[in-house]
């Protein structure tokens, strides 16, 4: 197993940078992880995110044969072969769906923010890649989409930084990483001061950022999903608690998201529920091959209010006359789990039945009596009222 502690022992190693007007960001990033860094942190590949007018600013200055800045840096530091070409540029796609010329509308910046956000999110469902982001070049809305990205799909192994260039370098339109030897530059203001790249300060600060992947169902984190809708997923996973159910419409709201349920498994949840609401306590599991009637009534009780008067409940009385017994049980419990952690994925945890103590075990619904309401009237979004 890899350590994440150690992202240049990853096998795929990524720099991701937004850009726009000055490309030098990218050099000068590459130089600060290779060359400077102990220890190096040498990228297999260089990705790019940028506007049509960046790419053609990094197209010219950093991959063309003269000046080609790009490749100087790599002969010139003896680094290994990087993976870095016009298809490694990526540009944020216009409304018309061509390339975008700049960040500019509120529109553009939800285009901007879904690009970012779906690339990000690509670039770390491959377990082998260790990412590392940089905010230093383009836009100040890119540069923080591109943060708060890697914070929503983030892994122990990925980083983010920015770079920091000492004056009078920083931001020099000629300066694009301190040089092996002697290149001389001119300031540029009016007394045109020779300055000598090679002794340029160039450092990276790495910034911490809070993961919040974990958090995220798996449907966000494998399929494609706009940046505000990852970002209200992980405002929901990460929010208090509240658990809402609708026994006429066998659904339940758990984390704002419905889950609709079989009225078995409903009925079965309801049971915990309800226990909490009236403040009482964990529950032992019927043993297996030892019908339980006390539990039966519990579970039929909750089973009728879902199923309705008029519903033909013969077969399930007829299945549980005896009483209800553990293989009973655990299909229920197991089914539901399911269905609650397919749907809300991480976010599940606070609202699955779980074990407490040894033996024997009890069970119970883990949340506040205030977390938990039932619904009498229309669905929470229609305005419903709840008991």
């Amino acid at each position: 197993m890899r350590d994440p502690n150690c992202p240049e022992s990853y096998p795929r190693r990524i720099l991701l940078a937004v850009t726009g007007l000055s490309p030098q960001v990218v050099t000068e990033t590459l130089y600060a992880l290779a060359v400077k860094r102990v220890p190096p942190f040498v990228p297999t590949e260089i990705v790019l995110i940028t506007t049509r007018t960046g790419a053609e600013h990094a197209r010219l200055n950093l991959l063309s044969k003269d000046p080609g800045w790009f490749h100087r840096l790599r002969r010139e530091y003896a680094l290994p072969k990087i993976a870095f070409g016009e298809e490694s540029i990526y540009v944020i796609p216009s409304a018309e769906g061509g390339p975008a010329e700049d960040i500019r509308t509120p529109e553009d910046n939800e285009r901007a923010a879904d690009f970012i956000a779906n690339r990000v999110r690509e670039l770390t469902l491959d377990p082998d890649c260790a990412l590392h982001v940089s905010l230093a070049g383009g836009r100040k809305t890119m540069g923080y989409y591109l943060g708060y990205a890697l914070s929503l799909y983030g892994r122990p192994q990925d980083r983010l930084s920015h770079v920091l260039v000492s004056p009078p370098f920083e931001s020099h339109p000629q300066f694009f990483y301190p040089t092996v030897t002697q290149r001389i530059i001119y300031t540029l203001d009016k007394q045109q001061m020779p300055l000598d790249c090679s002794q340029a300060e160039v450092m990276l600060a790495e910034i911490p950022f809070v993961s919040l992947r974990h958090g995220l169902p798996k449907p966000l984190l494998e399929g494609q999903a706009s940046f505000s809708q990852t970002v209200a997923a992980a405002q929901k996973a990460y929010a208090p608690p509240k658990l809402v159910l609708d026994l006429a419409a066998k659904v339940i709201y758990a984390a704002g998201e419905p889950v609709p349920l079989p009225p078995a498994e409903l009925a079965f949840y309801s049971v915990f529920a309800r226990r909490v609401r009236v403040g009482e306590g964990p529950l032992p599991a019927p043993k297996k091959g030892v019908p339980d009637l006390a539990w039966a009534e519990r579970f039929l009780a909750e089973y009728r209010k879902i199923r309705g008067e008029w519903a033909d409940l013969e077969a399930t009385e007829r299945a549980l006359k005896a009483g209800m017994d553990g293989e009973y049980f655990w299909q229920r419990k197991s089914k539901l789990e399911r269905i609650l952690r397919r749907r809300l994925g991480p976010a599940a945890a606070p609202y699955l039945v779980t074990a407490t103590g040894s033996r024997p075990k009890r069970y119970a619904l883990r949340l506040a009596e205030e977390a938990i309401d039932y619904l009498t009237a229309s669905s929470p979004a229609e305005g419903g009222s709840t008991q």
